[in-house]
């Protein structure tokens, strides 16, 4: 594929110009989102941003990039496969960001953190033994290159991990992969959650009140898609003790609503989106690695599968 013209959604020319190499072939565009016309679509046959413009439509477009992981907002958009567009996805430091976030909320719950702030405010010393991480049960919701990462620091620290997955395929740092249709009897022994999915399909409200059923008493952390959790199904299980603690960084609507009963559950914490920032500098060397991989007709690691919607 010859990339000529690439059109940048946003006002990123310094920040991409920095990152360029001395010889580039192509003629770059950088526009504010919502002054991107019909002549400029038409000029391009690349297009990068966050997301699409108002009145996005491919004309002679054969590849988008999204400097975003997730890529929702443009699957949206119909024609992919007609059109034969290639559509690719920010790659980058979000496996580590996403563990260490998971991380805190587990080491936070195990050492007992909010109870020993709480004897502290009453100046009482109460000791309490905090327990291991080696000693817990992880099952992570997605084996993808985020729960992968997620799983690798997890089982470092001796855990139990068993990963979900649509397929069941057997990846690295996870004791066993099942397939989502099989996984209730591996969550009922749980002590985590974690969902680190995609919003497709499938996923959708896939956390719905079957699901929180067999639960025992676990703690959920959803880190993916909050489109993936039916929220009201999870506030019945918080209040059943199915699930005895929750974090969210992810919700079905965002920001959440200030009449959402989360906000004042004390067995809830609500995160702003914020486990995965993009950083705009490594989405750029995403961007700018992967023009040089389709240059030289090399394999794109972070080309989007339109069939799984990732």
């Amino acid at each position: 594929m010859k990339i000529h013209n690439i059109l940048v959604a946003g006002n990123y020319e310094e920040q991409v110009q920095e990152q360029l190499p001395d010889k580039i072939s192509q003629s770059f565009r950088f526009m504010q989102i919502d002054e991107i016309t019909e002549e400029d679509l038409s000029w391009a046959d690349a297009y990068v941003g966050f997301k699409p413009c108002p009145g996005f439509n491919f004309a002679d477009i054969k590849w988008v990039h999204s400097f975003n992981a997730g890529v929702n907002n443009y699957l949206e958009i119909d024609g992919w496969k007609k059109h034969d567009i290639l559509l690719t996805r920010t790659v980058c430091s979000f496996g580590q960001r996403i563990s260490e976030y998971c991380l805190s909320y587990v080491l936070r719950d195990l050492q007992y953190h909010h109870y020993f702030e709480g004897k502290q405010t009453e100046k009482k010393w109460s000791p309490k033994t905090p327990q291991m991480v080696k000693d817990q049960t992880i099952v992570i919701f997605g084996t993808g290159e985020i729960g992968q990462e997620v799983a690798k620091v997890f089982s470092s620290f001796g855990a139990t991990v068993y990963g979900i997955s649509q397929s069941g395929k057997q990846k690295e740092y996870f004791q066993k992969v099942t397939e989502t249709s099989s996984a209730n009897t591996l969550v009922a022994q749980a002590d985590w959650i974690i969902s680190t999915l995609p919003l497709t399909n499938e996923t959708s409200k896939l956390f719905d009140r079957a699901f929180f059923s067999n639960l025992n008493g676990v703690a959920f952390i959803n880190v993916g898609r909050g489109l993936t959790v039916d929220e009201q199904a999870l506030i019945e299980a918080l209040k059943s003790r199915k699930v005895r603690y929750a974090v969210l960084d992810v919700l079905e609507t965002e920001p959440l609503p200030r009449t959402s009963d989360l906000w004042q559950r004390d067995d809830t914490v609500i995160t702003p989106h914020i486990s995965a920032v993009t950083e705009l500098n490594e989405a750029i060397a995403c961007f700018l690695d992967t023009l040089k991989r389709i240059e030289n007709n090399e394999v794109l690691p972070n080309k989007v599968n339109f069939w799984k919607g990732y």
